[in-house]
């Protein structure tokens, strides 16, 4: 049996929904970085939201209307934030700031550098300075302690055996590093 869709019918619902409701949309508008102020008014917005949709024929709600409420509110909120930051100008010495395309790491290459973590501190030190830093194997044999550079060829080849298996492992394809 399906429940009715719960109406503000009274002053005594109005005062239950501030109990239940506001304390959630004031905390989230204060994480957000507004005051007490903005809380009341993004709750007063949602509250006259909900009491309007109720009023239309098919209205019903999922879950609580305290849950609801609050995501009303929540959506207000970040409406009103994102507007407002848009108008926010930039100052010439802002403007002049740039990074580099690659300063945040993609999805792909997180994936990769968690596996290539995984495989140990070691290899990724190995793997490192051969592929990144472009040291040579002589060099790399006396910087990490290796007898000869055919061990370091031995060592490189089964760090990257690990960071393959542990791919398949994860069932990751090729394609999921690449575009």
């Amino acid at each position: 049996m399906v429940a009715a869709p719960a109406k503000i019918k009274s002053d005594s619902t109005i005062e239950t929904l501030y109990e239940t409701a506001f304390p959630g949309v004031a905390r989230f508008v204060q994480k957000m970085g507004g005051d007490l102020e903005d809380a009341k008014d993004i709750f007063h917005d949602a509250l006259i939201i909900f009491q309007e949709r109720q009023n239309q024929p098919g209205f019903h709600i999922q879950q609580s209307p305290t849950a609801y409420l609050l995501g009303v509110a929540k959506h207000l909120w970040l409406r009103k934030h994102h507007r407002q930051r848009k108008l926010v100008p930039l100052t010439e010495a802002e403007k002049e700031i740039s990074l580099p395309e690659d300063f945040f790491p993609n999805l792909h290459t997180q994936h990769l550098l968690q596996f290539l973590e995984n495989a140990g501190q070691k290899c990724l030190a190995l793997l490192r300075a051969f592929y990144y830093q472009k040291t040579p194997v002589k060099q790399l044999a006396q910087t990490l302690g290796y007898a000869t550079e055919h061990s370091v060829s031995v060592q490189k080849y089964k760090c990257l055996e690990k960071v393959r298996l542990s791919i398949q492992q994860k069932s990751l394809r090729y394609e999921d590093f690449h575009e």
